[in-house]
């Protein structure tokens, strides 16, 4: 035993220590300056499994300084604004402000909140070992322009944060918020995707409309060995898993949080990522009839510096059990669902992106889902054919234009993919599809332009073009026909056409346009104004439906 805690002591010892475990929010605007600085070819950032530990941002951050002779203007008014927010040896008495704890009285202090500081409502502690804690507030004011401009929605919420390194391995992270909502409903889901899996809110059943949110998270890393490094996650955190620019086809994050158990191992150029993960099923009125469903994912990745990434991934969805075999890190869980009778929803992705261009990005996936490939190579294509593919690039510094963004992206997804005979097998977590947010039957054309005006404003503009077929209904809602267009409805046995045609069904055409403003007068305070329109054609029955919103969003955080 004394042999052991010996080597233990040695083992942990001997690895390095780390400022800040915990994972910055992908959500933060900091993962849109570290991707354009990979695609500048400055760092090496891998967005497909992107939930990183602060200190890897700031450890990019410190590599993208040594190179900032490279940088416009724009970006390195950036690079200085997050170094004060990431890298702990940055920040100071004159660049960060503590609501309490700063040793001032309260009364004296109030000069902070409108100042140009890093903001915190407490924070104490050391590299390796301390604790912040923050206040969130958000409001958010929408209202709808066509085809009904009577309805208005105002939402707000708060809450607080606290997170930090413990033991200069543990990061921990808990959030919790409560919010109401006034007005109509309607684009409440809109404003603020969460919403369309909150359970007070799809409830209704109070007077006054109400929702909440809630994340919590315990991470622990270590390099045992140079270049070697492992962490271990277990909580609930906003994910997601492969590439995609405009909406990702493993995992996309439009669902609801997941609960998780994550292993991430990082070994040169080698990466390996598996999770087990929960969530649930659809919103059942009917309490016994809820359930929990289970989702196991893995990936293996090849990096080269400078030449491309490859990575195989496969994900399992199953329900009404656990199974030990697809809690296995090392195991090929296709096979084995196979060896476990053949009655869950498996999936298998191929992907790729390049590194050998400097400020042009190509990536591809292909999606295969229930493992069936071999007819789509010979030719067959029928109802087992459940492929999705997609390719897109991403360009920074177009024509030369710095501090601007261009990215292309085709997505075709075939009948019946994400769906399963099971719909609690289904590829989706509270009804929501977990992939690409254009589902089955359908196909995408997606560009984006972004602009970083300065560190404190960055203009977008986003256009997609969907074509999507439709499961047929009649006007009592009862199914006509099945061609593969509901992730809820799988394919039936000898009643549905086993030739799955591509846009079969009622055909629907779509053109989506937003515009975003995000606005940072001030660090913590961030307004975010967006526009969007959208035209529904229906082909088979000869209309079009206009719908057009905007909304206006301050996000606070000290």
């Amino acid at each position: 035993m004394k042999k052991i805690i010996i080597v233990l002591f040695v083992f942990f010892a001997a690895a390095r220590a780390f400022a800040q475990v915990e994972n910055v929010p992908l959500y933060f605007p900091v993962y849109d300056f570290l991707k354009e600085m990979s695609v500048k070819k400055i760092i090496h950032y891998d967005d497909d499994n992107p939930n990183l530990s602060r200190f890897e941002v700031a450890d990019f951050l410190k590599t993208i300084d040594l190179k900032k002779n490279s940088l416009t203007r724009t970006e390195k008014d950036l690079l200085e604004k997050y170094k004060v927010e990431y890298i702990p040896g940055e920040s100071n008495s004159g660049n960060t402000w503590n609501m309490f704890g700063s040793g001032r009285k309260f009364t004296d202090n109030l000069d902070g909140f409108f100042s140009n500081k890093q903001k915190y409502m407490f924070s104490s502690g050391n590299p390796g070992n301390n604790i912040f804690v923050e206040g969130l507030g958000n409001v958010y004011a929408g209202h709808e322009i066509k085809p009904d401009r009577d309805i208005n929605t105002l939402m707000m919420d708060g809450g607080l944060a606290a997170r930090g390194t413990l033991f200069n391995h543990l990061g921990y992270y808990l959030e919790w918020g409560k919010g109401m909502m006034f007005g109509q409903k309607d684009l409440g889901p809109l404003m603020e995707p969460r919403m369309k899996i909150d359970y007070k809110f799809n409830e209704d059943k109070e007077k006054l409309r109400n929702y909440d949110y809630t994340s919590a998270y315990l991470k622990y890393y270590i390099e045992p060995l140079e270049k070697f490094g492992i962490s271990v996650q277990f909580g609930r955190e906003k994910t997601t898993f492969g590439y995609g620019y405009g909406s990702k086809t493993m995992l996309s994050g439009d669902g609801p949080d997941l609960d998780y158990l994550k292993l991430n191992a990082k070994y040169g150029v080698i990466r390996y990522t598996a999770m087990y993960a929960s969530t649930v099923g659809y919103f059942l009125p009917v309490r016994d009839d809820r359930y929990t469903k289970y989702i196991s994912m893995q990936r293996l990745k090849i990096a080269l510096p400078d030449l491309f990434d490859a990575a195989i991934s496969t994900s399992i969805v199953y329900n009404g059990r656990i199974d030990f075999a697809y809690l296995n890190p090392i195991m090929f869980w296709p096979f084995a669902e196979k060896s476990l009778q053949d009655r869950d929803n498996k999936n298998f992705v191929l992907d790729f992106q390049t590194r050998f261009l400097k400020n042009v990005e190509l990536q591809g996936t292909l999606y295969i889902d229930d493992d069936e490939l071999f007819g789509f190579a010979t030719g067959k294509i029928n109802k087992t054919e459940k492929i999705a593919y997609q390719i897109g690039t991403f360009i920074y510094e177009p024509l030369s234009i710095p501090d601007l963004t261009f990215i292309a992206e085709y997505t075709k997804i075939r009948p019946y993919v994400y769906s399963h005979y099971d719909i609690k097998d289904n590829y989706t977590a509270y009804g929501i599809n977990l992939g690409h947010r254009i589902g089955p039957n359908s196909d995408e054309i997606c560009t984006k332009l972004a602009y970083n005006i300065s560190d404190w404003g960055r203009a977008g503009i986003e256009y997609r073009f969907i074509r999507k077929g439709n499961n047929i209904y009649d006007e009592f809602g009862n199914l006509i026909k099945n061609v593969g267009g509901d992730i809820s409805q799988g394919f039936r046995d000898n009643i549905d056409d086993d030739y799955a045609r591509f846009l079969d069904g009622e055909r629907v055409n779509s053109n989506n346009l937003t515009l975003n403003f995000r606005f940072i007068p001030i660090r913590n305070y961030t307004f975010d104004l967006v526009y969007v329109y959208n035209i529904d054609n229906n082909i088979t029955k000869s209309f079009k439906k206009d719908f057009s919103y905007g909304y206006v969003r301050m996000n606070i955080t000290y």
